[in-house]
């Protein structure tokens, strides 16, 4: 697979956009586009689609007949179908190759030579594709983005949202040559989070992914494009090597670009001395003519890294104890989880877990925005708390940015209040645009802006940082970390938890667990614990760590019958083997190409089968060795 562009450029209502971008991506690459909300990153997805078309004499190269996948382009004909029919359809590649195949057998069949090539490519295309596991694809996939229970479920009964995700697993399902993914960790849990960046890690052909999740970056992408004031860059690794390569480059631009400012000054200084002396007009010229041909290096660029602030300090101190739950059954007709915990002051507590478990009804739940089902909450005195729901990017206002603002804090000059949005971004004429037009990051940060005005001492935050870009989660974690309140924030983004919380409530299947560690800490913790339950079971497959209840003799005698039955199994397969290569050789299997396929493949599986045994049957004589040698 391979697709390339050369000076690309697209603008919208006569303003350029991105600048002779050239773009190229090959093989089984991930790519990574990356930089600040609005910089032209879907932009340049849409262009690689087809969506877009570039301005000037683009050069666009693509090879074969690839295939692209794009989320936003997947719609459903019929909403009365359920989940699993619509995913099926994902599979028509698949099921079309297979098709053909049978067709083609047929001829293979009949003795027809010409079609055994074309059946050879296509069982090749089939395999690549996963046409061999594909319905155990879509059952991991059902249950890793939570439809396990709605599988039979029509699609008219899913909200907006869980029809984008069952749109997002379709497009995963049917396997394009090139895919392509725009925030495709926003709204997933952590665990889904990990489950994909497995498989587009492993994904067998190319993908170009736009994402803010730097950790999902660094752990996928083999190659990072920035896109920054309207052009491209393009940098080799995963996201912590491209800081680092931008960094040095800018570095070595501004030593170079010093070192020849300080070459122009001496050069200048020495025509400007020797200019009118007739003995030196020769060497003067010479050196004007040489400042002339110079080619000039440019200072190096510095990065957008404009950002918001705020002044974080709440003007009422809350008491000791800022939230006790007891006992509280959260749900809504049904419990989701039973929550207990006790928050105080200054401490962040970061709220992890599947969707689905309550982390957000908790939320709603303690803002009495829905009642519980049982149990306590206890607030503490003093306490001005500060909301963000993760819906608020979606606000829809016909207001200005500026009257949105003045009418929740009426009371403060227009001084005053464009000073407060200018700290949150919105400058010049940013303030006269309506709030229905804004973008998902521009409206967070509006919303953001107001809530904190308020100074509250106690923030409850559910998944800020979707539709930020990097540079705004940076600062938002910089601001919640030295905030002095207290926090308790449910975010699916790793590298947030771990930068800014200091505890976590961890829910899991009916139960939540509070925990006094960090993400790192918690990590650790789950890997030590998965790792001791594996070597449980070791132990209680291996009976020579039962200490007094294990008898040496009988297990030494149970590992020589192993060995015996295991040689006694080798030696069948092998003489099953020798007969499927001596059938191999006959005529009668030489003019057949389907039955000598077939075959081919018996022997490739019973080769491997005997491999296994052969594995099996060496590791058995080392343990009886290993024990042998204990009991001497």
């Amino acid at each position: 697979m391979y697709l390339s562009l050369k000076g690309a450029s697209v603008a919208f209502a006569g303003q350029t956009l991105l600048y002779d971008i050239d773009f190229e991506i090959r093989n089984k690459e991930k790519v990574a586009v990356v930089g600040r909300n609005g910089c032209g990153k879907t932009t340049l997805l849409r262009l690689i689609c087809g969506e877009l078309e570039s301005e000037g004499d683009a050069k666009v190269s693509v090879s074969g007949d690839t295939v692209v996948g794009y989320l936003k382009q997947i719609s459903f004909d019929d909403l009365n179908i359920s989940l699993e029919d619509e995913l099926e359809k994902a599979f028509e590649r698949i099921l079309s190759i297979k098709a053909e195949m049978d067709s083609l057998s047929d001829l293979l069949n009949r003795g027809d030579s010409n079609a055994v090539e074309r059946y050879s490519l296509l069982e090749e295309l089939y395999k690549n594709l996963g046409g061999y596991y594909y319905q155990k694809e879509k059952e991991t996939i059902i249950q890793k983005f939570g439809f396990n229970e709605e599988r039979k479920r029509p699609l008219s009964s899913f909200s907006g949202g869980q029809l984008t995700k069952i749109a997002f697993m379709k497009l995963l399902l049917s396997k394009p040559d090139l895919l392509l993914l725009d925030e495709p960790t926003n709204h997933l849990d952590l665990e889904t989070v990990e489950w994909l960046e497995g498989y587009i890690k492993n994904y067998p052909s190319a993908v170009i992914f736009v994402s803010h999740d730097q950790m999902f970056i660094d752990r996928i992408s083999d190659v990072v494009y920035e896109i920054e004031y309207g052009r491209i860059k393009k940098y080799i690794g995963n996201y912590t090597e491209f800081l680092k390569k931008k960094e040095q480059e800018k570095e070595k631009q501004r030593k170079e670009y010093e070192q020849q400012q300080k070459e122009i000054e001496k050069t200048e200084k020495l025509i400007e001395r020797f200019r009118y002396k007739a003995t030196k007009a020769a060497m003067v010229q010479s050196r004007i003519k040489s400042l002339e041909k110079t080619e000039l290096i440019a200072p190096p660029e510095e990065s957008d890294t404009r950002s918001f602030f705020a002044d974080f300090t709440p003007e009422l101190m809350s008491g000791g104890n800022v939230l006790e739950v007891k006992n509280l059954k959260i749900g809504y007709s049904e419990v989701l989880s039973k929550v207990n915990f006790l928050i105080k002051r200054g401490q962040k507590l970061g709220v992890i877990g599947a969707n689905g478990k309550g982390k957000s009804t908790l939320l709603k739940t303690v803002m009495g925005i829905i009642p519980p089902i049982s149990g306590n909450i206890i607030q503490g005195i003093n306490l001005r708390i500060g909301y963000f729901d993760q819906h608020l990017a979606q606000y829809v206002s016909d207001k200005t940015v500026l009257d949105d603002y003045w009418d929740t804090f009426p009371t403060l000059t227009q001084t005053e209040i464009r000073s407060d949005l200018g700290a949150f971004l919105f400058r010049g004429e940013d303030v006269f645009k309506q709030v229905n037009v804004l973008s998902g990051g521009e409206k967070v940060r509006l919303c953001l802006c107001k809530m904190l005005k308020k100074k509250p001492n106690f923030l409850i935050l559910d998944e800020p940082t979707n539709h930020m870009d990097i540079v705004g989660k940076q600062a938002l974690e910089r601001m919640l970390k030295n905030y002095p309140g207290t926090l308790i924030c449910v975010s699916h983004d790793r590298y947030f938890i771990k930068e800014v919380c200091d505890s976590l409530l961890v829910f899991g299947e009916n139960e939540t667990r509070h925990l006094k560690l960090g993400y790192d800490e918690y990590v650790e913790t789950e890997k030590a614990k998965e790792q001791q339950a594996t070597n449980i079971k070791s132990e209680e497959k291996d009976p020579v760590k039962k200490g007094k209840y294990y008898s040496a003799f009988k297990e030494l005698s149970k590992i020589n019958k192993k060995i015996e039955k295991t040689e006694e199994t080798i030696a069948i397969a092998e003489e099953f083997l020798e007969g499927m290569k001596a059938e191999l050789l006959s005529e009668e299997i030489a003019s057949d190409y389907l039955k000598l396929g077939e075959l081919q493949k018996e022997i490739e599986e019973k080769e491997i089968e005997i491999s296994a045994l052969y594995t099996e049957w060496e590791e058995l004589n080392l343990k009886r060795e290993e024990m042998n040698e204990a009991a001497q």
